[in-house]
């Protein structure tokens, strides 16, 4: 069974979306695409939302998250415990996020990277894993207390 990546984006971000779920499922990853579906204007939030709880949902997936700049969708999925999503520009944050951090959700900004840029820093953050270890306790400490995640 393949591992799932939970896609969403605004108008701003459908379309580097649509050319990243095939990167996605070059890498092996069944595509689960939640929206937005064309460039009609939409609320980044309602999708970083959506995406989040169903990151947090199976447990396993990943999310890509795609809006003009990234941050907006960045800190809408943020206010899901457990979600860690982060924001990246380039193939060295994209994996340290993972590596490091323990991101499960990919921001891009579709104004600030382009497609080939793009293709790569996912690939990145996709074929990366978190390490564990000494990352365990920062990665905890990201939780507000008391709450699960």
């Amino acid at each position: 069974m393949s591992q799932t990546l939970i896609l969403g984006a605004d108008h701003a971000g459908v379309e580097l979306k649509q050319e990243l779920s095939q990167v996605a499922r070059e890498q092996g990853f069944e595509v689960r695409d939640l929206g937005a579906h064309s460039n009609e204007s939409v609320d980044y939030p309602d999708f970083a939302h959506e995406v989040a709880k169903a990151v947090m949902e199976d447990g396993e997936a990943l999310g890509l998250l795609v809006c003009g700049t990234g941050q907006g969708m960045s800190m809408a999925a943020n206010r899901h415990s457990g979600v860690r999503a982060a924001v990246c520009a380039d193939v060295f944050s994209a994996k340290m996020a993972r590596q490091h951090n323990g991101a499960n959700v990919l921001c891009l900004g579709a104004r600030v990277v382009g497609p080939g840029p793009a293709a790569e820093i996912l690939r990145a953050f996709l074929g990366s894993s978190f390490e564990g270890g000494r990352h365990e306790r920062r990665v905890r400490k990201i939780e507000p207390e008391g709450s699960e995640g």
